[in-house]
């Protein structure tokens, strides 16, 4: 391509979009390859052919018209990785039902929002993960969320008696559904942290994430011959995006290794099953290289795969590629509400590129960097990373408001990250929204966290800062204003906070203070209380280690 002038790269358009259902796509795809593996779950020892898969597909969608879902209606999954959160997703596509990801982490008050706010009407569920009882949150949130008529518990008589009612409906009743279904309908949605408080329904089509699948597959340069190893979570974008329908259209095989990311079942499943690609973000590869049995493991089938969600330090890129045979491993940039990925690095780029930056923008997606009046802005200048394209979302879920807060007249989804593109197209991200905190790869908004400790009865005010962590990249710390009168310790909060948000959104560390840096006008100075917490906490190291 010509060297660029002004901060705005367009994608290469030879290869056509994909217009057609990832129903479609997949019936397609089993044509092809009906025998080799298509989905191997290496903790249930489950594996299918893509013809078995196929089948069990249809029977899950089947059992989906036998209890009454239709076009349109929502199901939610909450569930870790296993074979059934492959079989649901691509079943509720088949029948154009909308699934609805619910974090595994997610405790009562997360759950009963995602299920209230999308109006769910079924969910499948593990009956519990990590010694939460799903069982019992479900029954606890259930009177909040009115549009829920059942719960499907995956192990149980209930996931059994939805495959049994597959048999009392036609094949041709599925294949009518899924005739009558349009590309470009809403088939996923999925919750984001919001700034302003509630999480926000990123709803996706069709169109949205299969040809984002496709093109991240084409950029690993996936053929029916690849295994991807997938430990990051099917309720991410990472996860059913990238990797399942990154494997779908292309002919390759999922392999998951394990429920939830453990190193030592990672490297298990990429020799066992000789993968060649591997998925994770940074803190996963850094566990899995530092595992106690690495150098025992045969990991010379591994040839690419994907490293997001953080930023890469450069040591453990030349590790990944040196150590683990990574020779084309990629990094991608990109959010939720861009089905995800925008930019994506080259295997034929070198380590520098790879390291330094998020890599070109995607095929038919256009990206661009502005400024605070919205103008495009010369090469090599800080603004803010915008993108367009067939990849942006349909919207948040029932909400037009924060829609068009996000995605300007022209189409443009303003992302909040500052960023840099080079006269060569390669963006580089600088910064990113002024209140996300990316710990261990899960995006939090502080916000978000502020609104849930606001009501503990003795919090007076709050605020929720990131702060450098060696092994998550992030830590969250929070700032308390105790009421006059009233009586808070560190473990007092965290008490509060167990069993209604995620942990990953409890601090770790907790300050009372009587008040925060402020600007003349009023304004929380959050540089200034990281600044201090840094000097305080000792965060020295880790500063140089995430920098």
């Amino acid at each position: 391509m010509a060297p660029l002038e002004q901060s705005h790269a367009a994608g290469p358009t030879d290869v056509p979009l994909l217009e057609e259902t990832i129903g479609a796509n997949l019936e397609r795809t089993v044509a092809s390859f009906p025998d080799r593996e298509a989905l191997v779950a290496c903790h249930q020892r489950l594996r299918y052919t893509y013809a078995e898969l196929d089948a069990a597909v249809d029977e899950v969608a089947r059992g989906l018209i036998a209890v009454g879902l239709e076009r349109g209606d929502r199901l939610g999954i909450w569930s870790p990785n296993c074979a059934e959160w492959v079989l649901v997703q691509y079943a509720t596509a088949k029948l154009g039902v909308i699934l609805v990801n619910v974090n595994p982490a997610y405790q009562t008050s997360e759950l009963s929002f995602a299920l209230r706010q999308s109006g769910c009407r079924a969910l499948v569920a593990a009956p519990e993960f990590k010694g939460s009882d799903f069982v019992a949150m479900v029954e606890e949130v259930a009177p909040s969320a009115p549009d829920l008529e059942r719960t499907i518990f995956l192990g149980s008589d209930g996931w059994d008696e939805l495959l049994a009612g597959a048999a009392d409906v036609d094949a041709g009743r599925l294949r009518e559904a899924s005739d009558a279904l349009e590309c470009t309908d809403p088939i996923n949605i999925q919750y984001t942290s919001g700034t302003t408080g509630a999480p926000k329904g990123a709803t996706l089509s069709h169109r949205n994430i299969l040809n984002n699948g496709s093109f991240v597959g084409r950029g690993c340069r996936y053929t029916e011959a690849d295994r991807v190893c997938i430990p990051v979570p099917f309720y991410h974008c990472f996860g059913m995006v990238m990797g399942n329908l990154g494997c779908t259209t292309h002919g390759a095989c999922m392999v998951i290794p394990g429920a939830a990311f453990e190193p030592g079942a990672v490297l298990d499943a990429v020799e066992t099953e000789r993968c060649t690609s591997l998925y994770g973000v940074p803190t996963m590869f850094i566990a899995e290289l530092g595992h106690a049995g690495f150098d025992e493991r045969d990991l010379s089938s591994l040839r690419t795969g994907i490293m997001a969600g953080a930023p890469c330090p450069v040591h453990v890129m030349r590790e990944v590629i040196a150590r683990m045979n990574m020779s084309e491993v990629t990094i991608c940039y990109g959010m939720t509400e861009t089905s995800p990925v925008s930019t994506q690095t080259s295997p034929d780029d070198d380590i520098e590129r790879r390291v330094s930056t998020v890599g070109r923008v995607h095929p038919h997606v256009q990206i661009k960097v502005v400024d605070d009046d919205g103008a495009t802005v010369p090469c090599g200048r800080t603004g803010e990373l915008c993108t367009r394209g067939y990849s942006v979302m349909t919207g948040y879920w029932d909400d037009p408001e924060r829609t068009a807060e996000a995605i300007d007249a022209d189409g443009w989804m303003h992302t909040g990250d500052l960023a840099t593109i080079d006269e060569l197209g390669y963006a580089k991200i600088v910064g990113r929204s002024k209140d996300m905190v990316i710990r261990g790869g899960e995006n939090v908004y502080p916000r978000e966290v502020e609104e849930f400790l606001y009501g503990h009865p003795a919090i007076a005010d709050v605020q929720v800062i990131g702060v450098p962590d060696e092994r998550l990249g992030e830590e969250l710390m929070a700032w308390v204003v105790v009421r006059t009168g009233s009586a808070l310790d560190d473990e007092g909060l965290r008490e509060y906070c167990r069993g209604r948000i995620a942990r990953y959104k409890v601090p770790r560390y907790v300050k009372f203070v009587d008040g925060f840096p402020m600007t003349v006008t009023g304004k929380v100075q959050k540089y200034k209380m990281r600044e201090q917490a840094i000097q305080e906490l000792d965060l020295a190291p880790a500063v140089a280690e995430t920098a």
